[in-house]
């Protein structure tokens, strides 16, 4: 088993609110509010801890969205006031879409604070006082994600006429971001990015290349941009990113393998590991995994949030022995293939199958890795 993240079993991040918390978000604000939360997160540490995890989050509790609660944040980008996103999701049953308040560039981007340095804080001393070794973990959104959610519109071009200042500002914004919480003891970050995985599929591209984007070599913007947020992260610290096809509600927003990404994406991408979506056939197949270098960790995200049928260990094993054809045992992991609950809503299992599912992550890694 592995010391140091990402870990042999590991998980993406987010995980189902508990019906009180729920309950006080509705009712409660400000410190009555932040108790419940803090009471909720310290027993969901206590329940990775027990599932035999080596990280631990915290749910991301404290959030409505696994995105825009920290975009919302960053100095000179706000909520537009009369106009939302909108962002079709798809399931078996049909379509529902996700529609927050669009963003608006209308400063310079900075950070003023490193955001969500509290909630690690109180994650970190959780695990401190409980004295178990589990590594806590921070998930934030990619610097991606401010572009691929607002795209050339949401910039003010009084602000950045040359957008390069765009792109320069907020890489800036998050290798300060990224000192700052390492400052604090933070040692295994996440950045969570569907963009580089929507890209993936031609309509997604479609959609970019209409509202004026590069759609073809838009990953590589994304690329350079993540890795000058990376040029100085801290010593010790472990940085992975995380990609899927969108997860709300038990539903999905694109298709398509890792294909068109692939090379640039694991040959350039400057992180540690990779968790990556393969939980059914939307994700494509392990080829493009022929692209990861000696060195970078793969976390193949076998195992569906979306629903709460637990996975059959033999399948698991068999699809990790498939994968291997292609990158090293030795560099892969297993994780569910997302978050349980990206948005406060959560997905359509118990809290029973999500840690049921946690636990099949765990046992299985055991026995493939020891």
């Amino acid at each position: 088993m592995r010391t140091t993240p990402p870990f042999r079993a590991d998980h993406v991040g987010s995980l189902l609110r508990p019906p009180a918390l729920l309950r006080a978000r509705e009712s409660l604000t400000g410190d009555a509010l932040r108790e419940v939360e803090d009471e909720a997160i310290r027993e969901v540490v206590r329940r990775q801890q027990e599932t035999g995890l080596q990280s631990a989050t915290d749910g991301e509790f404290r959030r409505a969205s696994w995105h825009m609660d920290f975009i919302y944040q960053l100095g000179g980008i706000g909520q537009a006031s009369d106009e939302h996103i909108t962002v079709r999701f798809h399931n078996e049953q049909g379509d529902i879409e996700f529609t927050p308040a669009a963003l608006r560039v209308h400063d310079r981007i900075r950070l003023n604070e490193p955001v969500f340095a509290d909630d690690f804080t109180f994650l970190r001393d959780t695990l401190a006082v409980r004295g178990s070794g589990v590594v806590p973990k921070l998930t934030i959104p990619s610097p991606s994600m401010v572009h691929y959610r607002g795209g050339p519109a949401a910039i003010d071009p009084a602000v950045y006429p040359d957008v390069e200042e765009f792109w320069s500002d907020l890489s800036a914004a998050y290798a300060e971001q990224v000192r700052r919480i390492g400052a604090l003891g933070c040692t295994y970050l996440q950045f969570d990015d569907t963009s580089l995985a929507y890209l993936n599929d031609p309509a997604q591209r479609a959609e970019l290349a209409s509202r004026g984007d590069d759609a073809d070599h838009m990953h590589l913007r994304y690329i350079r941009q993540i890795n000058a947020a990376l040029a100085a992260k801290p010593g010790g610290m472990t940085i992975t990113t995380h990609m899927c096809r969108g997860n709300f509600r038990s539903s999905w927003a694109a298709e398509g393998g890792y294909d068109f990404v692939a090379e640039a994406l694991f040959s350039e991408l400057k992180v540690d590991g990779f968790f990556l979506e393969y939980d059914d056939e939307r994700s494509g197949g392990f080829e493009p995994l022929r692209f990861v270098p000696p060195g970078k960790m793969v976390v193949l995200g076998l195992v569906t949030t979306k629903s709460g049928e637990l996975e059959s260990k033999d399948t698991l094993k068999r699809r990790i022995d498939e994968a291997a054809k292609f990158v090293d045992l030795d560099q892969l992991c297993l994780s569910p293939q997302c978050g349980f609950s990206s948005t406060v809503e959560g997905n359509q299992l118990t809290a029973d199958q999500q840690f049921a599912k946690l636990a099949l992550i765990v046992e299985t890694a055991q026995e493939i890795w020891g």
